[in-house]
């Protein structure tokens, strides 16, 4: 092993290494400071972001695994965003908790780190950040929530929300029995129990090969994450001695991989812009066409709300990821790696499917293919997604009439109205919710059904923004269209009336108007009222900065790796 990186704070005996190790000591044997690998704990842990709240106790066995293995532990709290409590949308400080998490790993005197997160943004955040600094590092993912049930029925959190809100606007719900299931909703530690976005990441960072291989999944109460935390603490040192970093798993192979798990788990369209962020902070060439390309073919494997019927502590007692990607295992790339050094696909050997009402054979999928699917048009010069899985077979290729709303605030105001000219072959059509106009790109991207549209039966329209939805939520709904509307894409020049058509088989996204037609038009005044316009702050410094969600919404001066040297000292 090469000399430790902490050997440049704590080695000597001058004035400042002298302080560097004084002030660490706090009843630590100075052997502590002395030739150990310093394995900081990166803990999203807090009591505002509900999912991450057991993250301490997770920490715990972290530390004991890294002490056996002959390091030193160090807890290093860092920015947690609860996607639930923080308004106006967590999306809004993914980049902040990025920034911040990559200054204190390189500016503290640590050799690697192991990055605990859950909730939806942690994960990519912490990603963000590792390979910015691109100290060895390994993430525990927290693990979902248990099932909990309401009038016999399993509840999935998220997913049974926008469900039972439904059904309470449609009159065939009281309001009294949807208020009775908050209670139920949540039964444990955790975070969501569906295929939303912290189960996608969850799974993603696995076929990534940034985790341990096998503990995607693991429910939050399971004692069984406790002890791979225990392991992963203890894989954290041999990372270090063995000089792994991120950037040595974390190649364009291993992206793919994702891809094709993304697919096979019928996971979240946020996890298309989180890629693509990660990547982006690696200098991996990966595009939002490498989703179409590599994940179009790939059979959707996994029964789980909100595509299908079951939740992730069915999965992970069916078999867990490993025996998903078992089934598409010639789809892999036999040569990404992974934090142990091994292929991820040699982690696959033994990995079977023990309920396949749950986790579906190759042979036999849910969909054939149902990979996150990359629409182009006059309506999206740069792309927009649509998760196939999710949404209602008869509208993949659809053609209506917009119904247009300028905002969000808009979309408030007018859904429920009698006076809404709106019937269920329309298309509802919401601007102003990208990454600069919110600020923070939220996920509203599934908006409400109209209350007389919900009045005819109907559940299901087709939905277009340049918003994003949550992993939890479904619908025959099109996101992330690019160059949103307040950075000067089409969507805002879009009136109610104009003919849209979508057709995700052609991959197209169109308004019938004549190019010349839409070349005399502006953004509607009511739009530019609305969008962000902060006048300081990190909101300015954001709208300022960040990129179009075809590049994941980065921040433009954080894209690459600014790697782990920092040379002055500071006394």
């Amino acid at each position: 092993m090469t000399e430790l990186r902490s050997a440049q704070w704590y080695a000597g005996n001058d004035r400042n290494s002298y302080i560097h190790r004084a002030w660490m000591r706090r009843g630590l044997p100075g052997s502590a400071l002395d030739g150990r690998p310093q394995i900081a704990i990166a803990n999203t842990a807090s009591d505002l972001t509900p999912c991450n709240s057991h993250l301490n106790e997770v920490a715990t066995s972290v530390k004991n695994g890294i002490w056996e293995a002959g390091g030193t532990p160090l807890n290093l709290p860092v920015l947690s965003l609860g996607e639930t409590q923080v308004r106006p949308t967590a999306m809004l400080w993914r980049n902040l908790a990025a920034m911040a998490t990559e200054e204190m790993l390189r500016a503290n005197p640590i050799d690697g780190v192991v990055l605990l997160g859950g909730c939806d943004k942690t994960i990519p955040s912490l990603l963000m950040a590792a390979a910015s600094v691109d100290l060895p590092a390994v993430v525990v993912p927290g693990g979902p929530m248990l099932t909990g049930h309401f009038r016999g029925t399993p509840l999935g959190c998220g997913t049974d929300v926008w469900r039972l809100s439904e059904e309470v606007r449609a009159g065939t719900l009281p309001p009294e029995a949807f208020l009775e299931s908050e209670s139920s909703m949540i039964r444990s530690r955790g975070h969501c129990n569906t295929m939303g976005t912290a189960s996608t990441m969850a799974c993603v960072a696995e076929a990534l090969g940034i985790t341990l291989p096998g503990i995607a999944g693991t429910p939050a109460p399971d004692s069984r994450l406790l002890e791979q935390a225990h392991g992963t603490g203890r894989l954290a040192v041999e990372l270090v001695e063995r000089g792994r970093r991120p950037s040595e798993v974390l190649t364009r192979a291993s992206f793919l991989n994702a891809i094709v798990a993304l697919a096979a788990i019928g996971g979240s369209t946020n996890a298309v812009i989180h890629l693509l962020a990660i990547a982006g902070r690696l200098g991996v060439d990966l595009s939002l066409d490498d989703f179409d390309r590599t994940g179009s073919g790939v059979p959707l494997l996994v029964d789980l709300q909100p595509s299908g019927r079951h939740l992730m502590d069915d999965l992970y007692r069916a078999g867990g990821l490993l025996a998903v990607l078992n089934e598409v295992r010639d789809l892999l790339d036999p040569g990404a790696i992974t934090v142990t050094g091994s292929p991820l696909v040699d982690h696959l050997d033994g990995a079977r499917i023990w309920d396949e009402t749950v986790i579906r054979p190759r042979g036999a999928p849910l969909r054939p293919d149902a990979g996150i699917a990359v629409l182009r048009g006059n309506l999206a010069p740069d792309g927009a997604v649509i998760k196939p899985a999710a949404a209602s077979p008869e509208l993949l290729r659809h053609r209506g009439r917009a119904v247009v709303f300028d905002s969000v605030e808009d979309l408030h105001a007018r859904l429920d109205s009698p006076d809404l000219d709106v019937d269920e072959t329309c298309v509802l059509v919401l601007r102003g919710c990208g990454p600069k106009g919110y600020p923070g790109m939220p996920e509203v991207g599934n908006m409400p059904l109209p209350a007389k549209i919900l009045a005819k039966g109907v559940r299901d329209m087709v939905r277009i923004s340049d918003a994003r939805m949550s992993g939890t939520a479904y619908g025959t709904v099109v996101l992330h269209t690019a160059p949103e509307a307040a950075a000067g894409g089409p969507l805002g020049l879009v009136r109610t009336g104009d003919m849209i058509v979508l057709d995700v088989p052609g991959r197209r996204l169109d308004v019938e108007v004549p190019a010349d037609e839409l070349g005399r038009r502006s953004d509607a005044e009511a739009s530019k009222a609305a969008y962000a316009a902060p006048a300081s702050g990190w909101e300015r410094l954001y709208v300022d900065h960040v990129q179009q969600a075809d590049h994941g919404a980065d921040l433009d001066f954080l894209v690459g790796s600014r790697g782990d040297q920092v040379t002055r000292e500071s006394h």
